[in-house]
């Protein structure tokens, strides 16, 4: 399912976005579920059984159902659920598929596949179903990463991880800036131990190897494609030493500026 072509995705017709009524319930079936079903909650206040186990329902709440599960809910008359749900099946075995259940806290992007995966069927758009396979997959991969990612972002505050990653986008759209780590820590409003420390927690890699492979990828692209030669992608990368640019480039690369060149 996950690890194959998006047309191994089967689009099944039952999907929506909605506000369940105050009278809502889902009512327990003597059936299990005969398809996959992604369930999230946009808002609303609700408890959900999956296979007698009970889950807590509110906002980013998402679950993954799988064939053969015993599912029912009920909420809060006074604060209705509101809910997307995708039915779907798969051409194919499945391999790789993420966990039953997560509470999702950077709710913008999944939100926004879901959106447009309802929005493709309100009128007939060219070339639907395969946006939708290709949407469907994107939902599946969201959650994998969060699967994998979730004990890392368990250590630190979404606030936090944001501030860390625009850090690092920023290193990787000014590399040839000597930047100091005191100045990268104060732009994420921390002290500049700290911000080494989480740096490296959920970047991967300390603050020092990452502008060094920031730098040593543009050097690698100019070189290949912007016709400049070993002297003029030093000196456009701040490097004041060719020999320690060539160096610590063949370092990264395994070949010398002037072979890549």
């Amino acid at each position: 399912m996950l690890d194959l072509s998006a047309t191994s995705f089967v689009l099944l017709p039952s999907f929506a976005k909605i506000v369940c009524e105050p009278g809502w319930k889902w009512q327990k079936r003597e059936k299990p579920l005969a398809n996959y079903d992604i369930f999230y909650v946009w808002s609303g206040e609700g408890e959900l059984f999956l296979n007698g186990k009970p889950y807590t329902l509110g906002k980013g709440s998402c679950f993954l159902f799988r064939k053969g599960d015993h599912t029912w809910a009920t909420h809060n008359p006074q604060k209705p659920l509101v809910l997307t749900y995708i039915h779907f099946d798969t051409a194919e075995p499945v391999k790789l598929a993420p966990k039953p259940y997560r509470l999702l806290q950077d709710t913008f992007d999944f939100e926004h596949l879901l959106s447009k995966y309802v929005r493709l069927f309100l009128v007939k758009t060219y070339a639907a179903e395969i946006e939708a396979q290709l949407i469907l997959k994107q939902l599946i991969i969201h959650l994998l990463r969060h699967d994998q990612e979730e004990p890392v972002e368990r250590k630190a505050s979404n606030q936090l991880t944001e501030s860390i990653r625009e850090v690092a986008n920023y290193i990787q759209q000014h590399p040839g800036i000597v930047h100091r780590v005191e100045d990268l820590g104060k732009r994420a409003g921390l002290s500049s131990r700290y911000f080494s420390i989480k740096f490296k927690e959920l970047i991967g890699m300390s603050v020092q190897t990452y502008m060094i492979r920031a730098r040593i990828e543009r050097a690698q692209h100019l070189l290949l494609h912007a016709g400049m030669n070993v002297t003029e992608v030093a000196d456009a990368l701040g490097y004041r030493d060719i020999f320690f640019f060539s160096r610590q480039f063949k370092q990264y690369t395994g070949k010398s500026p002037s072979e890549i060149r």
